[in-house]
């Protein structure tokens, strides 16, 4: 029989390893090509690993937890034939996206070898990879806190701790020297007008009528990659109300003898994305990233939109190059991923290289909100239900009352970078570009 090595696939330029999180085959196993041996996780997305060719499972060279560098062997398939071969990486396919609208940069703390380890209390986060170093050579999580990172938003890369170890073990760095306890001191005298104290909310032992439930991995991760967000930006948020009649009124007109032409549904989303990326032609310093005192400004327009999952939580798929797309293009496309998010089928990088996100809120039957933007974003947009109301209407003749269907859109933006006049020029062309929509455009 020959002998096949399964290899840690390729998940995105970025990604350099993965842990493991569960071998759904076991030695002795048989497996069909195209068959999910085992699952693995990086700080972008859980995926499942497949078989590339179809034989009996043998040995196992990692355990459940372990970290694997990218072309890694996990295993070795026994197959008939002749002599043993190496299999190039199958793809893979996202089998339970990790972030809603959150990219790696602000990824949550991963599994390290052995051991799960909670974020550290400056809020900065670790790689498995680092993590798993900083075990072998004894750097506790205060020294490791004390290590100058040179990755995005000072992450501790590889090539960083490396560096670290072996500077101190040619005796370069100092040993860390714990901090002292602080003195007892006694308690002042009550003052007049004291400063408030900070108070940490109590902890308490649930009692009555409850159920304890624990997150998930994901739910877990999508926490502390909004925790990380609001931390890193200054959140601020624009309202625009509008008009979206000449939209409604199209899609109406068109949307069966789209389908009938297409092959596809026509929703809301792509005319959403059409919107945002003239709006973005128009205003480029909404495109771009924050890297220390610099500003990475993008030119390409790389739309992320919102979708949910079965389970309740949020995935971000992203239109990479939405400017490239006509309308057509961009229904087809945001159909295909919002099917294959639902179902588990997205690839890693169709989750990545966000430059711009959309949050459809308005599915959900709410007019507005205030998006968490995903790092390293600067600006989200969150577009409200479309309602049918009361509305003063401009005419020659005279202003008059009509029913209107109106939509708010929120537009949340890093002030560290964009200032009110642009966040909210922004917005306000967003939603001129739907007003002025042509009522015969031809699909």
């Amino acid at each position: 029989m020959a002998k096949v090595e399964l290899l840690m696939p390729k998940m995105g330029e970025s990604i350099m390893e993965a842990t493991i999180l569960k071998w759904l085959k076991k030695p002795g196993d048989s497996i069909a090509l195209d068959e999910a041996v085992l699952e693995i996780a990086t700080d972008k997305v859980d995926s499942e690993v497949p078989s590339p060719v179809a034989g009996i499972l043998g040995e196992l060279l990692f355990k459940e937890g372990d970290v694997v560098p990218v072309g890694g062997v996990l295993a070795v398939i026994e197959t008939e034939g002749g002599a043993q071969a190496t299999a190039a990486p199958a793809p893979v396919a996202a089998a339970a996206p990790v972030a809603a609208a959150m990219p790696a940069e602000t990824a949550a703390l991963a599994t390290a070898v052995t051991t799960q380890v909670a974020p550290a209390a400056g809020g900065r986060f670790y790689s498995p990879l680092v993590l798993n170093i900083a075990s072998q050579e004894g750097i506790g999580m205060q020294e490791l806190e004390g290590i100058a990172g040179s990755g995005n938003e000072g992450r501790v890369t590889k090539k960083d701790i490396l560096q670290y170890v072996a500077d101190k073990k040619a005796g370069k760095v100092a040993a860390p020297v714990a901090a002292p306890a602080p003195a007892p001191v006694a308690a002042p005298a009550p003052a007049a007008e004291a400063a408030p104290a900070v108070v940490k909310a109590p902890v308490s032992t649930p009692s009555g009528n409850v159920e304890i439930m624990e997150m998930d991995r994901m739910r877990r991760m999508i926490a502390e990659n909004m925790v990380a967000s609001k931390r890193i930006s200054a959140h601020v948020t624009s309202f625009v109300e509008a008009d979206m009649t000449n939209v409604v009124m199209w899609r109406d007109k068109v949307k069966k003898e789209f389908e009938k032409r297409y092959g596809e549904k026509l929703t809301f989303t792509p005319i959403f994305i059409e919107a945002a990326v003239k709006a973005i032609q128009d205003f480029p310093m909404i495109n771009v990233s924050v890297d220390g005192n610099n500003l990475i400004v993008k030119k390409d327009i790389n739309i992320g939109m919102a979708a949910a999952l079965p389970s309740g939580n949020l995935i971000v798929p992203v239109i990479h190059n939405a400017d490239q797309y006509n309308l057509a293009g961009l229904a087809k496309r945001v159909n295909d991923l919002a099917n294959r998010a639902r179902n588990n089928k997205l690839k890693p990088d169709e989750i990545q290289g966000g430059t711009y996100t959309i949050s459809n809120v308005g599915s959900f039957g709410n007019v507005m909100g205030t998006p968490i933007i995903p790092q390293p974003q600067v600006a989200i947009m969150a577009v409200g239900a479309i309602r049918k109301r009361p509305a003063v209407i401009e005419t020659e003749a005279g202003d008059m009352i009509g029913i209107r269907s109106m939509m708010f859109l929120s537009h949340s933006y890093d002030h560290r970078v964009v200032d009110g006049a642009l966040g909210g020029m922004f917005v306000r062309r967003m939603a001129d570009y739907l007003e002025q929509w042509d009522i015969n455009r031809p699909i």
